[in-house]
């Protein structure tokens, strides 16, 4: 090994790839750390695989499937004319889809020149408006592609309020935004993530968005851009079950505690680096799950898992990096999480805004 070992954050920082993201290359066997603590588990990973891991991150940022990026990381050393032949693959590969894209868009815009074109819902915002939206939202989206219906934004529109939802099974982010004018009926639909993603990009925060929704399209009309997007058709999961009173802004009603905490220092708490956690597995990727309690002082506090009845009702476990991502998406000042018990879900909102919030599910501690 050359030169001091980097710890995962450090490794992050160096690479583009983000702490979650390492962890998941380390058990598919693409970028496997130069060495483990056995007693902590704290990965540690050699300068030499700084550039590797580079590669991985711009290979997954343009979608080459990861069994690809595999062989990418393999050759890399040995075989660079394997590597230059794995990207003209798939660029060519890209080019396709984008020709596929653009002869389904020119399909959906015939659909909208048709004379039985259904009536549209149309309202206007700001760009700041609709980004701060999705922007509370797009960490929760899926990434299975078995699930089409996850990999996506559900959107309501109301007659005052633009709510996006979006869900991984796993956690759970709702966010609304008030909107000023709204004409036609409610709407609802559910647009894919890549195209909310390329809409995010767009955005410019005092410019006006004026949204057009049919039930197979989202029009966006911006100062200098156009963007038609065709909806799925896929069923989106009922997301009002699992947030009953929560929904209507009812927070506390379950007999859960509500706890104030500084957004900088829980995350703070929860470095990789410093955090006490246990470590978990779920389908042969290990994560780490940090321990939340509600102390004497009504306070929360991260709290060490070893030598502790983990079977006590006080002690809430959840995803590391999943709390961390919705403590990212809630902002930078003082949150309220409501603890409602190890087996329910734990809720992370804004003390003024009871309609943008996540919802995390717990981890089971034994």
């Amino acid at each position: 090994m050359d030169g001091e070992l980097h710890s995962i954050g450090e490794m992050a920082r160096a690479s583009g790839l983000s702490v979650s993201a390492l962890r998941f290359y380390d058990g598919a066997d693409v970028l496997v750390p130069a060495a483990v603590d056995p007693t902590t588990g704290y990965r540690w990973y050699d300068p030499q695989q700084i550039v590797p891991a580079r590669m991985v991150a711009g290979l997954r940022r343009v979608g080459m499937p990861l069994a690809e990026i595999s062989q990418a990381v393999a050759a890399q050393r040995c075989d660079p004319a394997a590597v230059r032949r794995l990207l003209d693959a798939h660029l060519r590969r890209l080019e396709d889809g984008l020709a596929d894209a653009r002869r389904e868009l020119s399909r959906v815009r015939d659909l909208l020149d048709h004379d039985e074109t259904p009536i549209a819902t149309r309202l206007t915002l700001t760009g700041a408006e609709l980004a701060a939206t999705i922007d509370a939202v797009r960490f929760a989206i899926g990434r299975d592609p078995e699930l089409p219906m996850l990999n996506a934004v559900w959107c309501e529109v109301g007659p005052e309020t633009l709510r996006l939802v979006a869900t991984d099974r796993f956690r759970l982010a709702v966010a609304e935004s008030a909107i000023g004018q709204v004409t036609g009926p409610p709407a609802h639909l559910l647009v894919p993530a890549t195209l909310i993603d390329q809409l995010r990009e767009l955005l410019i925060e005092d410019e006006p968005v004026e949204l057009v929704l049919t039930p197979t399209v989202i029009t966006v009309e911006l100062p200098r851009h156009r963007l038609a997007m065709p909806t799925l058709e896929h069923d989106f999961p009922d997301y009002r079950r699992l947030l009953g009173d929560r929904l209507g802004g009812r927070f506390g009603t379950s007999g859960g505690q509500q706890v104030t905490v500084d957004a900088p220092a829980l995350r703070a708490a929860l470095a990789p680096e410093v955090a006490p956690t246990v470590v978990r597995e779920h389908n042969g990727v290990r994560y780490d799950v940090a321990i939340l309690t509600v102390n004497e002082t009504g306070g929360l506090t991260v709290v060490d898992g070893a030598g502790l009845d983990l079977d006590q009702s006080g002690y809430v476990g959840v995803n590391g990096d999943f709390l961390l991502d919705a403590l990212g998406a809630s902002g930078q000042g003082q949150l309220v999480l409501e603890l409602d018990g190890p087996i329910n879900p734990l809720a992370i909102r804004l003390p003024a805004d009871e309609g943008t919030f996540s919802v995390l599910m717990p981890v089971r501690l034994s």
